[in-house]
């Protein structure tokens, strides 16, 4: 029996973040779901996590804890196919390291992902926006910061680790203002800012003050801003916006209907998916097509590109014996 323990420390520690260059969020993504996988195992085996060996980790065992996501935890079908990836990109790693279980490795990523329907992406409208842009009080510090944090995710598309994570020396507010960020697989993508946001950068900037930290957006702590940090924020004028919008009442807004937002507005602006997927930083512009799925002007230029058929006219005589019947 080949010990657990030292292979799944070795997978975080070191194939994750350095063989495979994977960033801190996907590999916090994949620890969740080890820590609920090996739970499982554990328990169904009536011993410790770290007592588990490779083999009792075989395609049966997968199964069986992909079912308990969606029965007990009540997890969606992406969710399980999410958990699913990850522990398929550990049997690629034990498929290295301990050639004695391919044929377990094997079977494991031979599991299929679930089919599952893909609803539209939840997005706001400009007006919906422009209320929750004017909800902070520009007369105080932390009314400037986030105006400025909200104005910079929605026109630049971030994702909230890129928004959080963004540094100082990130932002250029010269000639031409433009951020310099860091996506998922450490992909770099410079963008124009708008003018408006330039100038609540510009704002901020004054008013941040001389900090320790190099990231961008400071909490009242001074401390860099977290994820849930700026959840909250955004919850809390969503709150305040709906007085104004009356759309966005008893409505959850999250930081990625941001994003979803401003590449609507390049779509609709440039007509080109390509130019949308070098805006949100895909590796893959089939993540942007879900985009056309919702943009209704796509789908009126289509309609009114297409020549109607020309179709022989005709006229129905119905027969004596027919009307005789309808009027009796």
């Amino acid at each position: 029996m080949t010990p657990l323990a030292p292979l799944i420390s070795s997978f975080f520690r070191s194939y994750l973040p350095k063989d495979r260059g994977f960033s801190e969020n996907t590999c916090d993504t994949y620890a969740h779901a080890f820590k609920l996988f090996l739970s499982f195992a554990a328990e169904k085996l009536k011993t410790k996590p770290s007592t588990l060996s490779v083999e009792q980790l075989n395609a049966e065992m997968v199964i069986s804890f992909l079912t308990s996501l969606e029965e007990s935890r009540s997890n969606s079908s992406s969710t399980r196919n999410s958990r699913l990836a990850a522990i398929k990109s550990f049997m690629r790693y034990i498929e290295l390291k301990v050639p004695s279980c391919m044929e377990q490795v094997c079977q494991i990523r031979a599991i299929p992902s679930k089919r599952h329907e893909t609803p539209l992406i939840k997005h706001l409208n400009s007006e919906e926006v422009q209320a929750i842009l004017n909800m902070p009080d520009l007369n105080t510090k932390l009314g400037v910061r986030d105006r400025a944090m909200l104005h910079l995710c929605y026109s630049a598309g971030l994702r909230v680790s890129e928004l959080t994570n963004l540094l100082k020396t990130n932002i250029d507010l010269g000639k031409s203002p433009s951020v310099n960020i860091i996506g998922k697989g450490r992909r770099e993508r410079c963008l124009p800012l708008w003018k408006n946001t330039a100038n609540d950068l510009k704002s901020w900037l004054k008013v941040r003050g001389k900090s320790n930290h190099e990231e961008l957006f400071l909490n009242s702590k001074g401390e860099p801003i977290s994820r849930a940090g700026f959840e909250y924020l955004l919850n809390k004028y969503v709150k305040k916006a709906s007085k104004k919008a009356p759309t966005l009442l008893d409505r959850k807004v999250s930081p990625h209907q941001l994003r979803h937002s401003c590449a609507l507005l390049i779509l609709q602006a440039t007509k080109d998916i390509r130019k949308v997927s070098l805006w949100l930083g895909h590796s893959d512009i089939k993540t942007t097509e879900i985009y056309l799925r919702i943009d209704p002007s796509e789908k009126l230029e289509a309609m009114e590109s297409v020549v109607p058929l020309r179709l022989r006219k005709g006229k129905f005589k119905a027969p004596d014996s027919l009307i005789a019947s309808l009027i009796g």
